[in-house]
């Protein structure tokens, strides 16, 4: 086995999640990925939690989007209510083997299913606002994902542990490095009232007064390397354009423009995928409200993938999410919907904190 896919279920268990003795963890991930959820079974198994493992199949998610009554889609079983007033600890694995598997089915059976999730989406971040549940996902190197990045699966094995600083002899010193100095930006940030994105067909203005900025350093996303808030729910104002395609649920949404007033979306077009996009914002009442901006730091990842773990990560980039606001930021925006769009600057974008400029062509100017 790769040595890097042991480092990383063992920054699972003793960094990102801190298992202890008696905690119940539930590992989600596809069969695809079996040599890191063995991994990490054992390591769990040994920290003497209770783990349990529940396969994500692509095929069976398929059935039910196609052939399922509307009734069947929204369906949420009673395990899984419990699992979210109940679970210690969560890892979710990101791999598959075909990652294009949903693309054709219909957006608004896709947007009815997801919207069924809303109340357990909800109460999974409110536990985990409270530190009552703790989570993490991250991601197994597969031959889909590689052929999504445009690179072998040795190459896209190489770019995922580099990513992680797994190829590190502690990547742990890297991470807690990273921590230390996003500290100082997010310390900056929580005293800014209004921030301003300006870069090509894209001048956004968002209010963050009284927010909390969140510092990722690996503990809920692994590879991580950015700092978050959720701005005032009907504060922003103005449009954006998104550099990269919109990713989710197995589908490609190119050259999406989003136009804002009071906080909601306003006007939604794109290239190609309007359709899904206009369904997923429709989605419910807090789909079409922003519930996270966010600045990715990680200055190991500077290509797009067509994964989104890795993508609102570039350094150089900005990233707002429609849908549900983290609680821990004091954001209140609910909805099924948490979708992520990613923005670069470092072709001369800018970031404007309370009308001073911040950030230049994909770095800070002030120092942290």
């Amino acid at each position: 086995m790769d040595q890097r896919i042991e480092k990383l279920a063992s920054l699972m268990v003793s960094y990102s999640l801190e298992l202890k003795r008696g905690d119940w963890v539930k590992i989600i991930g596809h069969p695809a990925a079996m040599p890191l959820v063995k991994a990490f079974y054992r390591k769990a198994v040994e920290a003497g939690s209770h783990p349990v493992y529940q396969a994500a199949v692509d095929d069976l998610h398929e059935i039910l989007l196609k052939y399922g009554s509307d009734e069947q889609l929204q369906y949420i079983p009673e395990t899984t209510k419990l699992e979210a007033e109940k679970l210690d600890a969560m890892l979710g694995i990101i791999g598959q083997d075909n990652t294009k598997s949903l693309t054709n089915v219909d957006p608004a059976r896709q947007a009815l299913a997801q919207s069924a999730q809303k109340d357990v989406l909800s109460r999974i971040l409110e536990r985990s606002a409270k530190g009552e549940l703790k989570w993490v996902g991250t991601m197994f190197p597969t031959h889909s994902a590689a052929q999504d990045a445009e690179m072998s699966l040795t190459e896209y094995e190489d770019f995922v542990y580099g990513a992680g600083h797994l190829d590190d002899e502690d990547p742990v010193v890297f991470w807690k490095e990273l921590s230390s100095r996003q500290a100082k930006i997010c310390r900056f940030l929580d005293s800014v009232k209004k921030v301003r994105v300006k870069a090509k067909e894209t001048d956004l203005v968002l209010k963050t007064a009284g927010r909390k900025w969140i510092n990722c350093d690996g503990r809920m996303n692994f590879p991580d390397g950015e700092v978050f808030t959720s701005p005032l729910e009907t504060s922003v104002e103005g449009k954006i354009l998104f550099s990269f395609p919109a990713c989710i649920g197995g589908r490609e949404v190119e050259n999406v423009r989003l136009e804002f007033r009071e906080g909601k979306v306003v006007k939604a077009d794109a290239l190609k995928g309007s359709s899904f996009l206009e369904q997923m914002i429709a989605m419910d009442e807090g789909a079409a409200f922003v519930g996270e901006f966010a600045i990715g730091t990680n200055e190991q990842i500077k290509k797009f993938t067509k994964n989104i773990l890795f993508d609102e990560k570039i350094g150089g980039t900005v990233h707002l999410a429609l849908g549900a606001s983290i609680p821990e930021t004091g954001g209140v925006n609910k909805s099924a919907l948490h979708w992520d769009m990613v923005c670069d600057l470092r072709e001369g974008g800018e970031l404007y904190a309370d009308g001073e400029l911040i950030y230049k062509g994909g770095k800070f100017i002030k120092i942290f």
